[in-house]
């Protein structure tokens, strides 16, 4: 597993995360960002196509050395400083309100603990910063929720510790996050995967 994990998840998830249509998705999550942005759960660097002009630096947590050198060539192609500042979303080694903005694209599905790693970005984000999200979870049609938590334990063990059923928009509010806006439908994909989230939430002030 662990070899798996390492070195052939990464190609995996970089080849399922990246088709066009997700793009789509992942262009609404992205719009408005500015100056500083701090970006959770990095990958591959997927959303590096959909970056707004505005963004003039990109701090990356990513666990994976795998993901990290998977993203090069669209690392190279981008006009914003992207660093990686980090390994772990969870404990960011970044000063109170230095970001002006936070980015995090399914990733609340995976990392271990999500109400610490929002509890860090809220930290980090300054006085007028919002986080921009998109993530997948629990399908309000009970159906397709049968069929994740069947699926859910396999998953774990074959996407790196990805959760089909936890609920983002909950998260979030559990976290003390409010919306600004936010759209749920389910995207391109069989439905347990597919149920998705994207909007603009505000941390507690």
């Amino acid at each position: 597993m662990g070899w798996y994990h390492d070195r052939v998840l990464p190609h995996v998830v970089d080849r399922a995360c990246g088709s066009e249509r997700l793009s789509q998705w992942r262009r609404r999550a992205t719009t408005g960002l500015a100056g500083r942005v701090l970006e959770i759960g990095f990958g591959s660097g997927h959303n590096l196509a959909v970056l707004p002009g505005e963004v003039d630096e990109l701090v990356a947590f990513e666990p994976s050395s795998v993901a990290w050198s998977l993203s090069a060539g669209r690392r190279a192609g981008v006009p914003a400083t992207v660093t990686l500042a980090g390994l772990d979303g969870q404990h960011l080694d970044l000063e109170d309100a230095s970001c002006d903005a936070a980015l995090c694209t399914f990733t609340l599905c995976t990392v271990p603990d999500p109400a610490a790693a929002l509890a860090e970005v809220a930290r980090v984000l300054g006085p007028n910063g919002h986080l921009h999200l998109l993530e997948h979870g629990c399908s309000p049609d009970r159906r397709v929720a049968r069929w994740q938590r069947r699926l859910d334990p396999w998953e774990q063990r074959l996407a790196g510790g990805c959760h089909l059923t936890r609920d983002p928009v909950q998260l979030l509010s559990d976290a003390g996050f409010t919306t600004e806006w936010r759209e749920q439908a389910y995207g391109p994909g069989p439905k347990p995967w597919m149920w998705l989230t994207v909007g603009v939430f505000s941390p507690a002030r």
